[in-house]
């Protein structure tokens, strides 16, 4: 879809100037705009429903401004992030996460020549401290898992939902949308859908596939699950299981386990990525597993590794640490 036919329909918008005219362009800007996400990115549901968070914040500022978006200035922006920030409603990071999807808004105004200028070409991301996300240690997973009824009707799912997450380092959306028809258990490999639809093969070890092969076994005898169902991981009534119910899995193994630390399902991708790195996987290769577009992101895990080095000196070695 060029940008001839969204031009064409910018320019039926209605013209700005009062509140409900602004309202009015904003609802219809955004709505191309998510159609562009979808169709022209090809962007997962998850990433769009982001994109859109954030330019909805936008627009009740300026709405309630009377502010259309081909008027919004670069002033507009800025003090939009410096109020949520001054009211603790975003944090330095959430606020960078909102001008990335406001900036990624106008440049698909400008794509379409509905503005001129892009009002976020001068402003500068906030600035962030080195944030190292929390991870697990595989003593820690275990407890997880060991914390596990296997007797219950669904302790096999649960203890091969954790081991997937923690060897293989999948998102819990490309967990949920896992099917049997993607597991090579020859080569032991899984095709995983990530983002923006892109595949990729991810190896997956000899444990979880054991643990997958159990499930499956104790699956059998749910009645409501066709025998020809393609997806893997589901509920005893059949339906897929859901991004949420994956977290309450993982926080209340994390309690049983007697963990005190925040830990999600992604915190296990985390641990999966570091546990490569600490072992000297080469970051291409955790790069092409974690699906990532730029190895800079994967690059925080080196970050994890030197701390783990460092801590090690410190404890082990006798000139770590005044005594």
């Amino acid at each position: 879809m060029g940008a001839q036919s969204y031009e064409s329909k910018s320019n039926a918008l209605p013209a700005a100037g009062k509140a409900d005219d602004a309202e009015r362009l904003w609802t219809a800007l955004k709505r191309d705009f998510e159609i562009f996400l979808r169709v022209e990115n090809r962007m997962s549901s998850n990433s769009v429903e982001a994109y859109m968070h954030d330019v909805s914040l936008l627009a009740d500022y300026a709405i309630a401004r009377q502010i259309a978006p081909t008027q919004v200035t670069t002033r507009d922006i800025e003090t939009l992030l410096r109020e949520l920030g001054e009211d603790d409603a975003l944090g330095p990071r959430s606020q960078a996460r909102l001008l990335s999807g406001v900036r990624k808004f106008f440049h698909y105004l400008t794509f379409i020549d509905a503005v001129g200028d892009d009002p976020t070409s001068l402003i500068d991301p906030p600035k962030l401290g080195q944030h190292l996300p929390e991870v697990l240690s595989v003593e820690e997973v275990n407890a997880m898992e060991a914390a596990i009824d296997l007797s219950s009707p669904l302790g096999h799912r649960n203890l091969a939902i954790v081991e997937v997450l923690f060897s293989c380092g999948l998102r819990v959306s490309e967990l949920c949308a896992l099917r049997m028809s993607r597991i090579f258990w020859q080569e032991g490999f899984i095709r995983v859908i990530g983002k923006g639809n892109k595949e990729r093969l991810v190896p997956i070890g000899d444990v979880a596939l054991h643990d997958i092969q159990n499930y499956l076994t104790q699956r059998r005898g749910w009645r409501k699950v066709p025998a020809n169902e393609d997806t893997l991981f589901v509920s005893q009534q059949g339906k897929p299981i859901s991004r949420v119910m994956v977290f309450y899995i993982v926080r209340d193994l994390v309690a049983k386990a007697g963990i005190r630390k925040p830990v999600s399902p992604h915190t296990l991708r985390h641990s999966f990525a570091t546990e490569l790195v600490r072992g000297g996987a080469d970051l291409r290769v955790v790069q092409a597993m974690l699906g990532h577009e730029s190895i800079v992101t994967t690059e925080m895990y080196t970050h994890l590794s030197r701390e783990h080095l460092r801590e090690a000196l410190m404890k082990y070695h006798p000139r770590g640490e005044r005594k």
